[in-house]
């Protein structure tokens, strides 16, 4: 006997944006690169699981104050203090992926600030470590030129492809996080 399944069909925005970007760059994302762009938990788990262990390694963490833009994107006001961290996630000093994160750390348990600060665990080990119950939402996927500093860390100008989402943990943003990778990373052709 056969069994037939019917039911509503989920539509997930995500994956229409993966669609769209396909249809406007004229490009078609391997199953691996559709993960990561899509997937609301962490990154290096997923790494660790494709490639082997993989490291993390600190480009840059200070405090700064929020300017107008970074101020939108953690929901505080201008001037207040937030945690800023640049680090490049690699496999055996090949970089795989770049990630610039915005911590509000007033938001974020006392236990986990020193992890943060020290910047060689990746966030989603520390939030889990410190049980901190959070969620992620990826706010946008999309490609883009690279910067200079990209251009110098993949050793490529071609272009990028990027998510940023928040970690949200008791109705308020704790985390802001911008991934990006070279557009033939993580491909069928890689």
């Amino acid at each position: 006997m056969q069994m037939k399944f019917e039911g509503k069909i989920v539509r997930n925005k995500l994956s229409r944006r993966l669609k769209e970007i396909e249809k406007e760059k004229n490009i078609k994302f391997s199953n691996t690169q559709k993960v990561l762009l899509t997937v609301e938990g962490s990154i290096t788990a997923i790494l660790d699981v494709l490639y082997g262990t993989v490291s993390i390694f600190t480009l840059g963490r200070h405090y700064e104050k929020a300017d107008k833009d970074t101020s939108e994107l953690v929901n505080i006001d201008e001037g207040e203090e937030i945690y800023y961290r640049e680090v490049i996630i690699h496999r055996r000093g090949q970089p795989l992926i770049y990630a610039l994160s915005l911590m509000v750390l007033d938001r974020i348990e006392k236990e986990a600030h020193q992890d943060i600060i020290d910047g060689e665990i990746p966030l989603g080990t520390i939030l889990k470590k410190h049980k901190v119950e959070s969620r992620r939402e990826i706010k946008h996927i999309y490609i883009e030129k690279p910067n200079a500093t990209l251009k110098e860390l993949f050793n490529t100008s071609e272009d990028f492809i990027s998510r940023d989402y928040i970690v949200i943990e008791n109705d308020q943003i704790i985390i802001w996080t911008k991934e990006s990778f070279p557009i033939s990373y993580f491909s069928d052709k890689m």
